[in-house]
């Protein structure tokens, strides 16, 4: 009686094996499926008309902004002239930036892309930031650039870059563009997405309101409450 007990337990989940075989496959498939959604919705939404103009005077709080009336469209909607000349690098890094975002082109409001020229004096520096939203392609206008990005392993990724080529920083990575030559040079940087964000890493630390502690501050670079300050003096907001 007992063996026979225990060949109809070994015929039972011989029976379910291919049941719970079956489970895994669609339950591998679910996870692969939302894997993919979560990708697609990380970047900018897509569009759900022709156009969505930014109007930039509505009340309407939404992820972008909301479209103006469409009767209401004319091509200065899409068009912006700033990059067509140089900007001038008078501040302390000797590099500026000229934005072509949304701000700038209503247009491009759920469009999901953006651009900006960037203009370096001999020795200017962009400093170390992030775009959270958005990967980078930068296009050498002129002149010769020194770049690097730095990956989530601490790896500096750099490249010396000239006029005619182009260089990627990936997503949300610390990077930053140096010229060290004794001419000007200039970029042209295109986004995925119509408003990237800039996170400048210094400022963020030493000049956010309110204030970063002091005190995480010198345990973060292992440094002294009077440097602390002293960095700080430069970034007061």
């Amino acid at each position: 009686m007992h063996k026979c007990r225990s060949n109809e337990a070994s015929i039972l989940i011989a029976s379910l094996v291919p049941f719970f075989c079956q489970r895994m496959e669609l339950l591998f498939v679910y996870l692969i499926i939302s894997a993919t959604i979560s990708g697609a919705l990380a970047s900018d939404p897509d569009l759900l008309q022709d156009v969505c103009i930014a109007d930039f005077a509505s009340g309407t709080k939404v992820n972008g902004f909301a479209c103006k009336d469409a009767a209401n469209i004319t091509a200065a909607d899409f068009f912006f002239d700033g990059l067509a000349k140089a900007a001038v690098p008078n501040n302390p890094f000797g590099a500026v930036p000229t934005l072509a975002f949304v701000n700038q082109i209503p247009g491009l409001n759920t469009m999901g892309l953006s651009l900006a020229r960037a203009d370096f004096a001999p020795g200017g520096l962009v400093t170390p930031h992030t775009h959270p939203r958005a990967t980078e392609i930068v296009f050498v206008l002129e002149g010769i650039l020194d770049v690097s990005f730095i990956t989530t392993s601490n790896v500096r990724v750099s490249k010396t870059i000239k006029k005619g080529e182009v260089f990627v920083f990936p997503r949300a990575l610390v990077h930053f563009l140096k010229n060290n030559n004794h001419e000007p040079a200039a970029v042209l940087a295109a986004f995925n997405s119509q408003s990237p964000g800039a996170q400048l890493v210094v400022p963020a630390l030493f000049g956010s309101t309110p204030a970063v502690p002091d005190d995480v501050l010198t345990i973060a670079f292992q440094t002294s409450n009077e440097e602390v300050q002293k960095i700080k003096s430069n970034f007061a907001p």
